[in-house]
C-alpha cells in the first residue's frame, strides 16, 4: 500500500453508531488513521444536530478531508457540507443502506478493507462527481438548498418512509414492513407534473426516482445504469401498476433487470421538476420536503476519496 503524506482529517462519527454492532467502527477508523501519521480531529457528538454543527465548524477551517462513518445518512451530511468545494469526501459505511459507498466501489460489509481503501485514496488525488442541486420550500414555507449524490426518489417508496416514520411500533427494519404492507393495501395512482430539461409532462406513476448514482434502500439498483459524472441524471418512471404486478416487479428491482418492464421507462436530464400532491421527496435516504422539487446536476461539484480500482463512470 501506497503510504499516504500526512494530512489534516476530519472524522465525522454517526451518533447512533454509539451502541450496536457498528460502535467500534468509528474509533477504528481513526486509530487507523493517526497510525498513519495523520492528523485527525474525530467528532462525537451526542445528536446529528450538534453534529452537522460541529462538522461544520471543521470544514470551515479547510482540512485535507472529511471522513464519514455511518450510512447515507452521514454521507448526506458530507456531501452537504462539502458541495461546491475542493474538499473531498471519504466514506467508511456502517449503516443500513451504505449505497453511496457502493456506487463508488468502497468495501461494504467490512470495515476493515473500507480503511484499507480510504488510506489507499488518501495518496492520489480526489475524484470529481457530479452532485444534484434540490431547491425546495420547507414546511414554514422558507425556501432552502439541498444537496444529494445518490438518488431522489418521490413516489410509493416515499410514502412508504413517511408512513414509517409516523409508526412508533415496532422498531428498526420490522418497521418500514409494516408500513410497506399498510401502504401496498393503498397503493393508487399519483398524478405527477414533471419538467424535463424544460419539457413538461402530466402523467400518473407509482413512482419517480432520479438517479445519479444507481440505488436506494440498501442495494436497490432503481437506476442501474446511471453514472455519477456524466452531466445527467436517470430518471425513473414507473406508471401505475395493480398489487400483483408491482410485487413480480419489485424484486427485480435489486437485480436493477426491472426496466425491461413495460411500465418502467428511463429519462436523462440535467434538470428536473417534480410536483405532486400530498407526496415527499427523500434524498440520499433522508427527508427533504413536500413536492414540488427543483433539481439541477451540477457537474463535477462533490469531490470524493474512492478505490483506484473501481470502475465507476467514464474517464
Amino acid at each position: 500500500m501506497t503510504t499516504p503524506k500526512p494530512q489534516t482529517i476530519v472524522v465525522a462519527i454517526n451518533p447512533s453508531a454509539s451502541f450496536g454492532k457498528s460502535r467500534g467502527v468509528g474509533p477504528r477508523v481513526v486509530a487507523r488513521l493517526r497510525e498513519a501519521g495523520h492528523t485527525v480531529t474525530s467528532l462525537q457528538e451526542p445528536d446529528f444536530a450538534h453534529l452537522v454543527e460541529a462538522a461544520a465548524l471543521a470544514v470551515a477551517q479547510k482540512p485535507d478531508a472529511l471522513v464519514v462513518v455511518g450510512g447515507d445518512g452521514m454521507v448526506s451530511l458530507g456531501v452537504n457540507l462539502l458541495a461546491t468545494t475542493t474538499i473531498p469526501l471519504g466514506i467508511v459505511p456502517s449503516g443500513t443502506g451504505n449505497d453511496m459507498a457502493r456506487g463508488l466501489g468502497i468495501p461494504v460489509g467490512d470495515a476493515d478493507a473500507a480503511v484499507d481503501a480510504l488510506l489507499e485514496s488518501l495518496a492520489r488525488p480526489s475524484r470529481a462527481i457530479d452532485a444534484g442541486r434540490i431547491r425546495h420550500t420547507d414546511d414554514a414555507g422558507r425556501d432552502q438548498t439541498t444537496w444529494f449524490a445518490s438518488v431522489l426518489s418521490a413516489g410509493f417508496d416515499a410514502i412508504v418512509n413517511e408512513r414509517a416514520n409516523r409508526l412508533r411500533y415496532p422498531r428498526g427494519k420490522n418497521r418500514y414492513l409494516v408500513a410497506l404492507a399498510i401502504e401496498l393495501a393503498r397503493l393508487r395512482p399519483i398524478t405527477y407534473r414533471l419538467v424535463l430539461d424544460g419539457v413538461e409532462t402530466v402523467t400518473d406513476a407509482a413512482l419517480v426516482a432520479v438517479g445519479n448514482n444507481q440505488s436506494i434502500g440498501g442495494g436497490m439498483r432503481v437506476t442501474p445504469d446511471a453514472v455519477v459524472d456524466d452531466g445527467l441524471f436517470d430518471v425513473l418512471v414507473v406508471t401505475p401498476l395493480s398489487r400483483t404486478a408491482f410485487l413480480r416487479v419489485f424484486p427485480k428491482v435489486f437485480a436493477g433487470t426491472h426496466l425491461g418492464h413495460r411500465a418502467v421507462t428511463i429519462h436523462r436530464a440535467s434538470t428536473v421538476r417534480i410536483d405532486a400532491e400530498s407526496v415527499a421527496a427523500y434524498a440520499d435516504g433522508e427527508r427533504v420536503s413536500r413536492l414540488p422539487v427543483d433539481i439541477e446536476l451540477v457537474p463535477g461539484a462533490l469531490h470524493v476519496l474512492m478505490p483506484a480500482a473501481a470502475s465507476v463512470g467514464r474517464t
